[in-house]
């Protein structure tokens, strides 16, 4: 039989094969070569097993192991080889089998998997990070965090929905966190909001089970009021964990959601003053009144919130400082009520599927697309690229930014760019720099309407949000929501501008946030989240 070499390459993010029938070839899955532990306790390989009887044996070039040759005595088709099985079990996914010795190279390897002495399956590896995990498939392989799964799309059915715009409706996501009965879960990126915590500390004092997970580090460090809020959570009693360090599964845990019962809270704000507060910042949310989708979201929750890279609250803040801040204290109008209506659901993350499912809406409008963001990544990114196509084939596109004077300089060299091409290409395509005017100081809204689809969440139109960020978002098909946001869209659009300008709004200044690299960690503003 020949050999099936995989020979690591570019990394490309795929799923793993599914598990081998009698008939199918055998294959290396996945390797954790050099995970986080003393003497690299634990590290495995997963092999896919056809259920024959042979003579299997896994050979580093140096040392030779023997697999079970019965396939009763093997748990399943798929499963992983480890020296260590204790240690192994804490990070594989697949059943163990133990062998006598197995020792993996961090700087390189080649492993070879042999029945009857015949080699049947190769895997080549080089420079294994440190608690990462090599995943390999028929598209592709790349080292990921041990623990990290991609999702796919999750489908829900028709649901009931509420939409809102913020700061015009701070009223719904802190009347649904205090309206929980059984259990609220709550996770984001930063959170400093007293109202916020009110709530969740209120929630606990009835006997609502209450979590909270958010960034560990995020840009310019968390404030002095961020540590006291989070302080007083832990203080109430509240599991707080904290995801990130050297070896975190995302770059920021970035998702704005809250499971409250058999309700779904999701939204583009952070669990700040600003956010849900009533003040400063543009947004957009959902409440979805379904308990498939606040149980699909719960589940990404405890699996976040489970990995090794989650710190609870109490131990990780011990010795740590906290910058001063001033959180921000405008009061803006109300214009626009919330909406309810119904609408099938799709819950989209990232890593893994996100930027696909929205380039999907986007290529999938017949009439209109509006877009609105802090900012744009790339001009060649996938989710701008869409836009431009959807307008290439005659649909009406409106791209609005943000003015803010932190993100103005570079939104305004954008919206100059794509006016410049619709102009040139003769396109129904147009792009703005919002002004406020008083209605709100900033648009922190990541959403998108395509005909009859809206999308709502955290997902930043660049390549470090769709790839290496957790996010959350949700894709509700409804004409009623679709017409209640697009409607929201034209207001702010109306107020926007297409020329280059700088837009500084009252206090701006003072929210400056001074960006630290730390770790592997890139510069970028804590207001543009």
């Amino acid at each position: 039989m020949v050999a099936a070499t995989l020979v690591l390459a570019a990394p490309t993010l795929v799923a793993a094969p599914a598990a081998a029938t009698a008939t199918d070839p055998p294959a290396f899955v996945a390797a954790v070569p050099n995970p986080v532990a003393d003497g690299d306790a634990g590290e495995f390989v997963v092999v896919d097993v056809p259920r024959v009887a042979a003579n299997w044996t896994l050979s580093d070039g140096e040392t030779t192991v023997a697999l079970p040759d019965d396939p009763a005595e093997r748990p399943g088709t798929r499963f992983a080889v480890g020296d260590d099985p204790n240690a192994t079990r804490r990070l594989a996914e697949a059943p163990v089998v133990g062998v006598d010795r197995l020792s993996l190279s961090n700087a390189g390897e080649r492993l070879v998997l042999r029945r009857d002495g015949v080699a049947v399956a190769t895997l080549d590896y080089r420079d294994a990070p440190e608690g990462e995990r090599l995943v390999l498939g028929d598209d592709g392989r790349r080292w990921r965090p041990v623990g990290f799964e991609p999702r796919e799309v999750r489908r829900h059915g028709t649901a009931a929905v509420r939409g809102f715009l913020l700061p015009d409706s701070p009223g719904v996501p802190v009347g649904t966190l205090r309206g929980a009965e059984d259990r609220l879960l709550l996770a984001g990126y930063t959170f400093t909001s007293d109202r916020v915590a009110d709530a969740l500390v209120a929630a606990a004092e009835r006997g609502v089970k209450v979590r909270v997970l958010v960034d560990a580090d995020p840009v310019g460090g968390r404030s002095a009021q961020g540590a006291a809020v989070l302080d007083e959570l832990a203080d109430a009693g509240i599991d707080v964990s904290v995801l990130g360090g050297p070896h975190a599964r995302f770059e920021y845990h970035h998702p704005k959601y809250a499971v409250v019962d058999d309700r779904a809270l999701v939204l583009s704000e952070n669990w700040k003053p600003a956010g849900v507060g009533g003040r400063s910042s543009r947004g957009w949310g959902v409440v979805v009144d379904a308990r498939s989708v606040a149980n699909d979201l719960a589940g990404l929750f405890r699996s976040d919130a489970g990995g090794r890279d989650a710190v609870p609250w109490r131990r990780y803040r011990r010795g740590q400082t906290f910058e001063p801040g001033t959180p921000a204290n405008g009061s803006y109008p109300s214009r626009i009520d919330p909406a309810a209506t119904t609408g099938s659901v799709r819950v989209l993350t990232a890593p893994g599927n996100a930027e696909a499912a929205v380039v999907g809406v986007i290529d999938g409008a017949d009439d209109r697309v509006d877009v609105i963001q802090p900012s744009v990544g790339r001009r060649d990114g996938p989710l701008l690229r869409a836009t431009v196509r959807a307008a290439e084939r005659g649909v009406r596109v409106r791209v609005l930014l943000s003015g803010a004077w932190y993100v103005a300089e570079e939104n305004a060299a954008l919206v100059d760019w794509l006016n410049g091409v619709a102009e040139r290409r003769d396109l129904p395509l147009s792009a703005r720099l919002a002004e406020p005017r008083g209605r709100y100081e900033k648009v922190h809204a990541k959403g998108v309407v395509a005909d009859d689809v809206v999308v709502v969440g955290s997902l930043n139109w660049n390549a470090n949000a769709v790839s290496d960020n957790r996010e959350v978002a949700v894709a509700v098909r409804s004409d009623e929501l679709a017409t209640y946001f697009r409607e929201a869209f034209a207001a702010d659009w109306g107020q926007g501008t297409g020329r280059t300008a700088w837009i500084l709004a009252a206090g701006a200044l003072a929210a400056l946030i001074v960006a630290v690299v730390v770790a592997r960690k890139t510069i970028r503003f804590e207001e543009r989240r």
